[in-house]
This record gives C-alpha cells, sequence and structure tokens, in this order.
C-alpha cells in the first residue's frame, strides 16, 4: 500500500517529461498492464498489447528510465528481462510554477485524460441499469475554503490509500475501478480552450 511518505512530487522540466512519455498510448497500456499483473515481460506484454517485442522493450526501458517501473534482477536472464510496477503517488502541487512549453504538456496529457474519462462515464450511463451495482455516479457542488479544498483532497488520498491493493495481488473478484476526483472552482467561465486540443 502506497504511504504517503512515498509520494513522488514533479516539479520543472520533469514535470515536462513526464507528461510527455505518458501522451504515448503504449506506455498508457503497458503502466495499466502492469498495474493489474505485477510482473511480467517484453513478450508477456507484447502478447496481451498485440506489440511487437521490440516495440514494448523500448518503452519499458523509457518508463524505466522515469522510475515509473523497475527491473526485477533476480528473474531477469540474458535478454529476458523482467519488470514490475512501482506503487508510486505522483503528485503536482496545486500553484506549481511552470513555463510555457510545461504548461503545455501539462494541459495537452489532460484533456486526453478526461476524453478517456468521458468515454468511461458515457459507457457507464448507457449500461447504468444493467452494472450489477458496479458503477457509481456521483456529482455534487459545495461552497469551500481553500483550506477545506486541501482538507478534502487530504481526506480523499488517505481514503484511496484505504483500498489501494499492491499489483498481482488483487482480491478474488475485484475488477479494475476508475476513481476520479476533480475539485475546481465553478464560479464562472475560464480562459477558452486552445483550438488544438477541441475534440480530441
Amino acid at each position: 500500500m502506497v504511504e504517503r511518505s512515498e509520494t513522488r512530487v514533479l516539479t520543472g522540466p520533469e514535470l515536462k517529461a513526464f507528461y510527455k512519455a505518458l501522451s504515448n498510448p503504449v506506455r498508457r497500456d503497458i503502466l495499466s498492464y502492469l498495474g493489474e499483473h505485477g510482473e511480467a515481460n517484453s513478450t508477456s506484454v507484447a502478447k496481451a498489447l498485440g506489440e511487437s517485442t521490440g516495440t514494448t522493450s523500448y518503452h519499458l526501458r523509457k518508463l524505466a528510465d522515469l522510475k515509473l517501473i523497475a527491473e526485477i534482477a533476480e528473474r531477469s536472464t540474458g535478454r529476458e528481462r523482467w519488470w514490475r510496477s512501482l506503487m508510486t503517488d505522483i503528485f503536482t502541487p496545486p500553484g506549481l510554477e511552470m513555463t510555457d512549453d510545461e504548461r503545455e504538456a501539462a494541459t495537452k496529457i489532460g484533456a486526453l485524460k478526461l476524453t478517456h474519462d468521458l468515454n468511461l462515464v458515457v459507457r457507464a450511463y448507457a449500461g447504468y441499469d444493467r452494472s450489477e451495482g458496479w458503477n457509481h455516479i456521483f456529482r455534487a457542488g459545495l461552497r469551500m475554503t481553500k483550506e477545506q479544498v486541501a482538507a478534502f483532497a487530504e481526506e480523499y488520498y488517505a481514503l484511496l490509500r484505504k483500498y489501494a491493493t499492491e499489483p498481482g495481488d488483487h482480491p478474488p473478484g475485484s475488477r479494475q475501478m476508475a476513481v476520479r476526483l476533480v475539485v475546481l472552482p465553478d464560479d464562472g467561465p475560464g480562459p477558452p480552450v486552445p483550438e488544438d486540443l477541441e475534440g480530441e
């Protein structure tokens, strides 16, 4: 289970590199696969994702460079390298100062993630009556101070850690669940969406 002390805070150029890496769909799929299965080699990942072993090997090394996965030295032999997911809580602090290109990278990956989330929500609504209790959708508006928002977010992180399990050690009958929290002011229109993000 991830402890708060293990939180990895991304700032500056590292933030841009991280966002650019995760904008690649193959790397996102690899992280999802390792998060579910715990350990894998390039061959098993390639078979699961329908990619070549050369492609998955390349992306596995890049993810290792970002410390999102790590090689399992005791299982690796010769050219057969095994990898495991690192249970790292990636966190970008509110109010972080960013350069223009860092902000652009953050905005694009955010739009990419929300497009994925929107597809999940549409699918959840479409099958809500057939979900057998798996789908829960909540939407609320609260009047809060900045200090209350920070406390709310910290309690949310604590709740996530309570239910987190190690990759490859999930309870029988469990399913991968998408849990999202977006807390932001809803007091008027914000800046316009950049044209190159519209429709993504």
